[in-house]
């Protein structure tokens, strides 16, 4: 296959650029996991008949590949980024496609391993060349549009799912099939119409963490802890609380969508008029109120009007995570993008393993603790974003950092 410089790139066709592959791959991937995501819940407790601790238990299987992601650093030595891409999304499609085949609880937890090995794979490597082939000015827009492009694909998706599901009497397996089979149909364009691209900084093909990185981490750790309990918990609760059905549950995540098509692109562009600082403090404030209102519905016995509200308030104030990138794109060393990227990963879900499986006992006790739990995660992220300064960059990663230059580790 052609290998292409990043440099020489904008002379190919549109549709065989750098920016055109990212889009694909924006829109392949959750073709697959945001119709798995959306089917879950109502799957495994119609077809498998899990209660909280089951739920908590196969989340907490389907992170440990998140948790390994820093066994990518071993793969970039002998498979280039881009490829490993391919492969990652070839697997989850594959995986997605035969969910239905293993109705079981081990077998539910198996197919899930297998996608979430691709699902994690593909978002290290993805942000990996998303901050080595966007350029720091253009990044924070682009990558609002890049959501907004994943949110798109994934609507026509769910609207065929709220107007066939009920009236074609779809089955689980028709819909895993489709997904997946789509997201196969975009890889095998992507690997067959696209070149190589070489980027002009080769990155580290070692592990490395380094001290003035440490702000960045934290904040990767504490939204992977924080993130859980939204993707295990609050879907969770729309089916087991206020009995949604599939077409219901889906369509609120087809608000989700519009919402995010709409306003993944301001996103972006307020990342970049405002500051990583100020967005990231905007999204975990509101973080902390909407995980307090969550518990609010089990405290106060509030009802599913301001819950479906709140869900969807929740996933909007995840959108401005994108801020996390550009902050660690100002303030890394070109080189090392691709390594610190699965160093992230794997820190980003250290508290995913375990939390899952913990917190669904909790949840069979009191659902509104879990939420403020959570609650108080996202306030730590505050108390970690106040110490961004106003213009991160290399020497100048913390508010206490005061321009020095960058040291070597």
């Amino acid at each position: 296959m052609k290998t292409v410089p990043l440099s020489q790139a904008n002379s190919l066709p549109f549709w065989r650029r750098p920016v055109t592959l990212l889009f694909l791959m924006a829109i392949a991937m959750p073709l697959s996991f945001s119709t798995w995501l959306a089917l879950l819940n109502n799957f495994v407790i119609e077809v498998a008949q899990f209660d909280g601790s089951d739920i908590g238990w196969l989340h907490t299987v389907r992170e440990i590949p998140g948790f390994l992601a820093v066994g990518v650093i071993l793969v970039i030595m002998v498979v280039r980024e881009q490829v490993l891409a391919m492969l990652s999304l070839a697997l989850l499609g594959v995986a997605t496609a035969v969910t239905a085949w293993f109705p079981t609880l081990g077998g539910i937890m198996f197919i899930t391993l297998l996608s979430s090995i691709g699902f994690h794979y593909y978002e290290t490597v993805n942000q990996s060349l998303q901050l080595q082939w966007l350029p720091k000015d253009r990044a924070p827009k682009v990558l609002g549009w890049l959501i907004a492009a994943g949110s798109a694909a994934t609507l026509v998706a769910y609207v065929l799912i709220v107007l066939t599901w009920e009236s074609l009497n779809l089955s689980y397996n028709t819909v895993f099939m489709a997904s997946g089979g789509l997201t196969l149909v975009i890889v095998a364009y992507c690997v067959l119409a696209m070149p190589q691209f070489e980027s002009p900084n080769p990155q580290l093909k070692k592990f490395i963490l380094r001290r003035r990185y440490w702000l960045y981490y934290a904040l990767q750790f504490m939204s992977g802890a924080r993130r859980q309990i939204f993707v295990v918990f609050a879907g969770f609760m729309m089916v087991e609380r206020f009995g949604f059905d599939v077409h219901e549950v889906t369509g609120l995540y087809l608000i989700n969508l519009l919402a995010n098509m709409a306003l993944a692109p301001v996103f972006g562009h307020a990342v970049s008029y405002f500051g990583e600082r100020r967005t990231l403090i905007f999204e975990y404030i509101g973080l902390v109120l909407v995980f307090l209102a969550y518990g609010g519905i089990y405290w106060f016995g509030w009802g599913v009007v301001l819950a479906a509200a709140l869900y969807v308030l929740d996933h909007l104030f995840f959108s401005l995570a994108l801020a996390l990138k550009t902050y660690f794109q100002k303030i890394s060393a070109p080189e090392d993008i691709a390594p610190t990227a699965a160093v992230a990963f794997t820190i980003n879900h250290i508290a995913a393993v375990v939390l899952p499986a913990l917190l669904g006992y909790l949840w069979m006790v009191s659902p509104g603790a879990v939420f403020a739990l959570a609650a108080g995660m996202a306030a730590t992220s505050l108390a970690l974003a106040l110490m961004i300064p106003r213009h991160p960059e290399p020497g100048n990663e913390t508010i206490f950092a005061r321009g020095l230059p960058a040291p070597a580790e």
